[in-house]
């Protein structure tokens, strides 16, 4: 075990206020300061690491609603990008010390490195059940404030993550290559929406050359790949804001490109075929969600982090450009679209998406099954026998 750094006992008070004016105080960890984001919960019991540096969070300040944060430290491994993403993290019980042999240096640690404001000792159970009745708000987080009507003020002009379009800040600049494990057998061209790590190797275990493109990469730069598959990623923000990738998406699927989306990429495959999206009342976030695949009947336990849905009807089928559209998997907690399936004229099927991460990091592996049907899928398109499952 290795012991709380000794500034832990003089932790700064800090002050949270909601957008509705709803106050709580607590005691200050990570950076000093102040900040403001969308206030969200996340329900998983684990994985607060990856949680923190996935992109689908920029704008965003998380509430963890299990009980006990911080007592597996920090390690250079698990983190899902280049850098933590969330505007603010709240907390209940913030561990006193670290105590997992991979960790090297503490939670607070990590986030005031990265000027990443916390705030622990609220009664997240509370905040959360406001949020849950209320719906997502903004809020503000600080420990140079103690007026909760002047936080308010400021939370209050703050911009609303409906019209949000984040896209451009958790994008790469550069193109970047993840090398095929083993033998390569495919080309993916994966747009970076705001990728988690996890996500590019798990198409590497099966043999694809990842190449990992701006969210700003053109058709004929797609086209030069001559890419056997394009994956469109999670990310951050309205994907009724997102113009450019669902105009880049609907010219992959005019060239007849096989096509995997998840998360945000599930909803701008909606968009790109013709259905609409919508905000969610507080969204999905955690590992434990109940989703029913419509075509197998299974259901998966999988992992979210959503606050947009699209707007599709299950059991229908929508004509589109590029084929027959349909909704393929929902969420038995609430009925909520959660994929989306493209069949031609033959039946076959050409492109998919899941509003989940199969990547799981963190997360249950029930949906790893879909990195294999999107090679399926690939390999009947280069053999000219396109379909199946």
């Amino acid at each position: 075990m290795h012991p709380a750094p000794a500034a832990g006992a003089a932790r700064k008070p800090a002050l949270l206020v909601t957008e509705d004016g709803t106050t709580f105080h607590g005691r200050s960890f990570g950076a000093d300061g102040e900040t403001f984001g969308e206030a969200v919960f996340a329900t998983a019991m684990t994985g607060y690491q990856e949680t923190l540096t996935d992109p689908s969070y920029r704008g965003q300040v998380v509430v963890a609603t299990a009980p006990h944060i911080g007592n597996t430290g920090w390690n250079d491994e698990d983190d899902e990008s280049r850098q933590v993403w969330v505007s603010g993290f709240v907390v209940r019980d913030l561990s006193r010390m670290r105590s997992n042999w991979r960790s090297n240096r503490d939670l607070g640690e990590a986030l005031a490195d990265q000027g990443v404001v916390g705030i622990s000792d609220v009664d997240t159970r509370a905040l959360t059940r406001h949020l849950r009745e209320h719906g997502s708000m903004r809020v503000g987080v600080s420990t140079v404030e103690t007026d909760p009507e002047a936080l308010r003020a400021r939370v209050l002009e703050q911009p609303q993550m409906v019209g949000a379009n984040l896209v451009a800040d958790v994008t790469l600049a550069e193109p970047e290559v993840v090398p095929a494990q083993g033998t390569k057998a495919y080309t993916v061209a994966a747009i970076d929406l705001g990728i988690k790590s996890r996500t590019p190797y798990r198409m590497a275990e099966r043999g694809c050359e990842v190449h990992v493109l701006p969210a700003d990469t053109s058709i004929e730069q797609i086209r030069a790949l001559a890419p056997d598959g394009v994956f469109f990623s999670n990310g951050p923000g309205d994907p009724a804001a997102a113009d450019g990738p669902v105009a880049l998406l609907q010219q992959v699927l005019a060239d007849g490109t096989p096509f995997f989306g998840i998360c945000f990429g599930n909803q701008l495959f909606g968009r790109a075929l013709g259905f609409g999206t919508f905000k969610l009342k507080y969204g999905h976030r955690g590992i434990n969600q109940p989703v029913m695949d419509l075509g197998t009947r299974k259901v998966e336990i999988t992992a979210h982090n959503h606050g947009f849905a699209v707007a599709a009807p299950e059991g229908g089928t929508l004509d589109t450009p590029y084929g027959t559209a349909r909704v393929s998997h929902v969420c038995l907690n609430d009925d909520v679209v959660e994929g989306i399936e493209l069949h031609n004229a033959a039946g076959a099927l050409i492109g998919f998406s899941v509003q989940y991460h199969p990547e799981a990091a963190a997360g249950p592996h029930d949906a790893s099954y879909l990195f294999d049907r999107f090679t399926q899928m690939m390999d009947a398109r280069r053999t000219g026998q396109e379909g199946g499952r």
